[in-house]
């Protein structure tokens, strides 16, 4: 599958990852699926709402020896917002495509907590800043197995 994406998005999500350094940032995409292509819209900058409650309810979900991670390693979105999100969306005949966030100092490539809380049919996005400067930007989906494989991105 490729995603499309505008000049204009793509500035959009690094800007965005470049703001919230050296936290992550995190946001919706928004678009239109076209058999196996993606056309990419617009982009929902969203609050990184990661603490300490939400770190607790996880830890049923990704146990890990550490239990200080913080919004410098981890995102979060509230379901809540993720629901209006999508009847916006729809308001505008768009959909929900996927999710983009940033990785602080890290490679664009997804961590084992990122493939554990992703969801099936969505494109993850992962933004690498580096030193507060935004490098790579990879696109990742999941296969039938729950393991991330990478998607073609066409700038446009």
């Amino acid at each position: 599958m490729t995603v499309h994406c505008s000049a204009v998005c793509l500035t959009a999500l690094k800007s965005h990852a470049e703001g919230t350094y050296p936290h992550e940032c995190c946001g919706v995409l928004l678009g239109r699926m076209l058999g196996a292509e993606q056309w990419l819209d617009d982009v929902r900058e969203m609050v990184n709402q990661w603490d300490l409650s939400v770190e607790q309810e996880m830890q049923t979900v990704l146990p890990s020896s550490r239990r200080d991670h913080s919004k410098a390693d981890r995102y979060w979105i509230d379901p809540r917002e993720l629901l209006t999100i999508q009847r916006e969306a729809r308001d505008r005949s768009l959909q929900i495509i996927g999710i983009y966030h940033s990785h602080p100092d890290h490679p664009a490539v997804p961590s084992e907590c990122d493939r554990v809380l992703a969801w099936m049919g969505y494109s993850y996005l992962i933004v690498s800043v580096q030193q507060g400067v935004a490098q790579d930007l990879l696109c990742w989906r999941l296969d039938e197995n729950h393991q991330f494989q990478p998607e073609d991105v066409q700038v446009l």
